[in-house]
């Protein structure tokens, strides 16, 4: 299996940058990350209304791409996990973690057994279609899957020790719009209770071995979080990188006038 690069940086206690797709569903956009120099993607079909159909075709154009793609699914449930490793993600970005109970079932859906209960099916698209022997298929899968999994309510951020602890994860990311919502203070991620949630996620990340996830369209709040000690970045997402840049764009065009 493709060595899982984002992985092992964070296995390292380094940091890593990626970015985000929820509306441009285009044959290059994963290499157009790629070559801009993100590390990894986040395919999200949570809000985007994609297909696993949509997936399959995103994820065969982008592991051509130094990129390491990565899907997250609309709900905690098997078949969309599964369904999303073997069309070609190299792992998952799962919403909604509440539970510590939750977060080991997609540890469990994410690996072969005997580590978990992943449906086997190769030469398909996760291995490139390659023969090779399914043993060492196998654990070298088990090994590469990376699993983020997203807090993002007060039941959440109530067990987030638990969660970060669970065997598996790799990360946690704070959902803030949805934490913040929860929380009664929608969008306000500046607001001291919220600033003390996001503390209390990077503690309970640090404290179990885990990358703690940071999410921004705002550079200066991206680069914040790093210092901080967060190490898995997102600069979020593809329809908002594009239209502040063209929104920048034109702003400076018509100030020439």
């Amino acid at each position: 299996m493709r060595p899982n690069q984002v992985k092992r940086k964070l296995a390292r206690g380094e940091s890593v940058v990626g970015t985000m797709f929820i509306e441009f569903a285009t044959r290059g956009i994963g290499r157009l990350a790629a070559a801009a120099g993100a590390e990894f993607g986040v395919f999200d079909m949570e809000h985007s209304g994609w297909s696993i159909e949509t997936i399959g075709s995103l994820m065969a154009s982008t592991r051509s791409a130094d990129l390491v793609p990565l899907v997250r699914p609309p709900a905690v449930q098997y078949d969309y996990i599964a369904r999303a490793l073997d069309l070609g993600a190299m792992g998952v970005v799962v919403p909604f973690i509440d539970e510590p109970e939750q977060a080991e079932f997609v540890a469990r859906c994410t690996r072969y057994p005997p580590a978990g209960r992943r449906g086997t099916a190769f030469t398909i698209g996760h291995d490139d279609y390659a023969p090779g022997d399914v043993r060492e298929k196998m654990r070298s899968a088990n090994d590469e899957v990376m699993v983020v999994v997203q807090i993002e309510s007060i039941r959440g951020l109530e067990n987030v020790e638990k969660i970060a602890a669970v065997k598996g994860i790799d990360a946690v990311w704070i959902g803030q719009f949805d934490l913040s919502t929860s929380m009664g203070i929608p969008g306000d991620v500046k607001h001291p209770e919220f600033q003390d949630a996001q503390r209390r996620i990077l503690k309970a990340c640090q404290s179990a071995g885990v990358a703690a996830g940071y999410g921004s369209l705002f550079l200066d709040d991206v680069v914040a979080a790093r210092e901080q000690g967060f190490r898995f970045l997102v600069y979020t997402a593809d329809l908002w990188i594009y239209q502040k840049a063209l929104r920048d764009g034109l702003e400076f065009i018509r100030g020439k006038q």
